[in-house]
C-alpha cells in the first residue's frame, strides 16, 4: 500500500513543479512581448487580403479581415494598434473579441492623452505670425444659438487660424471663429458678448503657439483675403429656373430691389445675409432657404426665364442660384440624452457609402452616428460619435461592415445599405490604397493587387447582404442608387425607422448639405476598364444571387440598372 502512495506523491510533485515551470514561462513571455510591443514598429505599406477573406459567409471572419485591412491603411492609427490588429487574424473568436475591445480601449486611450484640451494659462491670445485676417477678441459662445453658425468644420488633429480663415474666406464670410483648439465656426455677424481675452486659452491642435479659443469661447478673427495657394473662393452655382410660390413675402425672408441689379450683386447680398439661396426675377433680388413651399424639385424651361427684367419681374417664374453660403439649420448634433432602448446599426459592405449615409442621418436627425471601428480620419473632421464606444446607445445608429449570426443579432434593427458591387469594389479599393478622398494609382490597379482584392471581396459582397437577410430581427433595405436619385423621400423614410421626428425644412436643409466631406468627385485618374470578363461573370453571378435573395424576403430587388439580363 505504501509503494503506490510514494508512487502518487513523487506523481503530484513532479507535476506542481511542471506547472510552476509552465507559469513563470509564461509569465516571461507575456513580459517580453510587452517589452517588443512598446518598442517595435511596423510598417504600414499595403497588404493582400488574408485568405480567410476569399471565403464566404460568416467562414471567411468578415469582420477580422475588414477591420485589419482598414486599420492598416489609416494613418492615424499607432504601431501599438497595429501590433494589436495583427493578433487579431487569430481564428478563436473569443480571443477575436477580446482584442476587439482592448484595441478600442487603446484607441480611447491615445486619443484621449494626445487629444485632450491644451490649455496656455493667462498668456492672452495672438494671431499666427502668418495670418492676414484681424483678431478681433475672444467672445462667449454659450448662448442657445451660435452667432457664427454659417459654415462648421472641425480637425481635431491640425486645425490652424489660417486653416479656419480660408474656410470661411472661401465661402465669402467675415468672421472666422475658433474654439476648443479644433472648432472652425464662419459668420457675418459678432457674437454679443465680448469677454477677457484670457478666458480664450486653449492652443490650437495644428500649430503651436497660436490660440484657437476655449470651451465656449471664441477666438474671432476678420477673415480679408483668401491665404496664398488656398483654394479659391467658391462660386455661385445656378440651380435653374423654377415657378415662383404663390406668397413671395412669406417664402423669401429677405429682399433687394435696385436697377440693374446683376447675379453677383443679388448673391453678394444673400451671401451677407446667410442665406444659400439667391432668387433673381428682373430687378428684383430674393434671399431665402428651400421650404415645403419653395423646394426646387420642379424646375421648368430656362427659357421662361430669358425675358427682358421688366418682363420676367411681371412674370411668374425667377432664376435660383446657390451662394456659398452654408444652410446651417442642420448643422447641429448631439449624442441621445438618454440610453436607446432600440439599438441600431447602419451595416453595408465597404465601399457602399455608409460614411455618406451617416452624414445625411447624422444632420437629419441631429444625433451622432457610433461606429463598430475607429476611424481618426472620420473623428477628426466632426465625427464625433467614432471616439464613444459602439455599445453605448449614445449614438442613433451604429456603422458595421460585420456579417455572422453572433455579430447581427447583438443589434435590435438595421438599415442594411446596398450598392452596386462594381461601383462599391472601385470604392473600397480606392480607400485602401489612397485613403478616403484619394484615387488608386495606376500601378495599383495593373499589379496582382487589383484581382486578388476582386476574387477576396466579391464574395464578401453577396455574403454580407445574405447574412443580414438571413439573420437581423428588424430590417430597412435601402439601395444606395435610390438614395442617390431621391434623397429627401428616401431619407424621410430611414428618419422614421430611426424613430425619430424631423420637419420637412430640416430634411431639405439635408439635401442643400448633401455632399458632405467624404464624398469622391470626378472619376478615377485611368481610364481603362478595370474588371476582366472573368471578374464580370463572377460578380454577375453574386448579383442573381442576392437579387433572387432580396425577392424571396419580400423586398424589391436589387435595382435594375445593375442586374444582368
Amino acid at each position: 500500500m505504501a509503494k503506490p502512495f510514494f508512487r502518487l506523491q513523487k506523481f503530484l510533485r513532479r507535476t506542481q513543479f511542471l506547472l510552476f515551470f509552465l507559469t513563470a514561462a509564461y509569465l516571461m513571455t507575456g513580459s517580453l512581448l510587452l517589452l517588443q510591443r512598446a518598442r517595435v514598429a511596423l510598417p504600414q505599406g499595403p497588404r493582400a487580403p488574408s485568405p480567410l477573406q476569399a471565403l464566404p459567409v460568416a467562414a471567411m471572419a468578415l469582420g477580422v479581415g475588414l477591420l485589419d485591412s482598414r486599420a492598416l491603411h489609416d494613418a492615424h492609427v499607432s504601431p501599438e494598434l497595429l501590433l494589436d490588429m495583427d493578433v487579431l487574424r487569430s481564428p478563436l473568436r473569443s480571443r477575436n473579441s477580446e482584442l476587439r475591445q482592448l484595441r478600442r480601449r487603446r484607441f480611447h486611450h491615445f486619443m484621449g492623452d494626445t487629444q485632450g484640451p491644451a490649455a496656455l494659462g493667462p498668456e492672452a491670445p495672438r494671431p499666427a505670425a502668418h495670418s492676414r485676417g484681424t483678431y478681433v477678441g475672444c467672445f462667449s459662445d454659450e448662448g442657445e444659438e451660435r452667432t457664427l453658425k454659417g459654415a462648421v468644420f472641425y480637425d481635431l488633429r491640425k486645425m490652424t487660424i489660417s486653416h479656419c480663415q480660408d474656410a470661411c474666406a472661401e465661402r465669402s464670410y467675415i468672421y472666422a471663429g475658433l474654439e476648443a483648439g479644433a472648432e472652425c465656426y464662419c459668420g457675418n455677424r459678432l457674437p454679443a458678448v465680448s469677454v477677457r481675452l484670457e478666458e480664450c486659452n486653449h492652443e490650437c491642435k495644428g500649430e503651436k503657439g497660436s490660440v484657437c479659443g476655449g470651451i465656449n469661447r471664441l477666438s474671432v478673427y476678420r477673415v480679408e483675403e483668401l491665404q496664398p495657394g488656398s483654394r479659391k473662393r467658391r462660386t455661385v452655382m445656378y440651380r435653374g429656373c423654377f415657378r415662383l410660390p404663390e406668397n413671395v413675402t412669406h417664402a423669401f425672408p429677405d429682399s433687394l430691389i435696385q436697377a440693374n441689379v446683376t447675379v453677383d450683386t443679388c448673391a453678394g447680398f444673400c451671401s451677407q445675409k446667410e442665406f444659400p439661396l439667391a432668387i433673381l426675377r428682373g430687378w428684383e433680388c430674393y434671399c431665402a432657404y428651400p421650404t415645403p413651399q419653395f423646394n426646387l424639385q420642379d424646375a421648368v424651361d430656362s427659357s421662361l426665364c430669358s425675358q427682358e427684367p421688366e418682363a420676367q419681374r411681371l412674370g411668374a417664374y425667377c432664376e435660383v442660384y446657390q451662394t456659398p453660403v452654408q444652410d446651417t439649420r442642420c448643422t447641429d448634433r448631439r449624442f441621445l440624452p438618454a440610453k436607446s432602448k432600440v439599438f441600431v446599426a447602419l451595416s453595408s459592405f465597404p465601399g457602399a457609402g455608409n460614411t455618406w449615409a451617416r452624414h445625411l442621418i447624422e444632420h437629419a436627425t441631429g444625433f451622432y452616428t457610433g461606429s463598430y471601428y475607429f476611424d481618426g480620419t472620420l473623428y477628426n473632421k466632426g465625427f464625433k460619435g467614432e471616439k464613444d464606444h459602439w455599445r453605448s446607445r449614445r449614438t442613433i445608429c451604429v456603422k458595421t461592415h460585420e456579417s455572422g449570426r453572433r455579430e447581427i443579432e447583438v443589434f435590435d434593427s438595421a438599415i442594411l445599405l446596398i450598392r452596386n458591387p462594381y461601383r462599391s469594389l472601385v470604392a473600397e479599393f480606392n480607400r485602401k490604397c489612397a485613403g478616403h478622398l484619394g484615387y488608386a494609382a495606376d500601378r495599383n490597379w495593373k499589379s496582382k493587387e487589383w484581382p486578388d482584392f476582386v476574387n477576396s471581396y466579391a464574395s464578401w459582397w453577396s455574403s454580407h447582404v445574405l447574412d443580414w437577410l438571413k439573420y437581423g430581427k428588424r430590417l430597412l433595405v435601402v439601395h444606395y442608387e435610390e438614395l442617390c436619385r431621391s434623397l429627401v423621400p428616401t431619407l424621410r423614410e430611414m428618419v422614421a425607422f430611426l424613430n425619430v421626428s424631423v420637419s420637412e425644412e430640416r430634411l431639405l436643409c439635408v439635401e442643400n448639405n448633401k455632399e458632405g466631406s467624404f464624398r469622391r468627385h470626378g472619376q478615377r485618374p485611368h481610364d481603362s476598364e478595370p474588371f476582366t470578363p472573368e471578374m464580370k461573370d463572377l460578380i454577375n453571378g453574386y448579383i442573381r444571387t442576392v437579387d433572387k435573395a432580396l425577392r424571396d424576403h419580400n423586398w424589391a430587388g436589387l435595382p435594375r440598372e445593375y442586374v444582368p439580363r
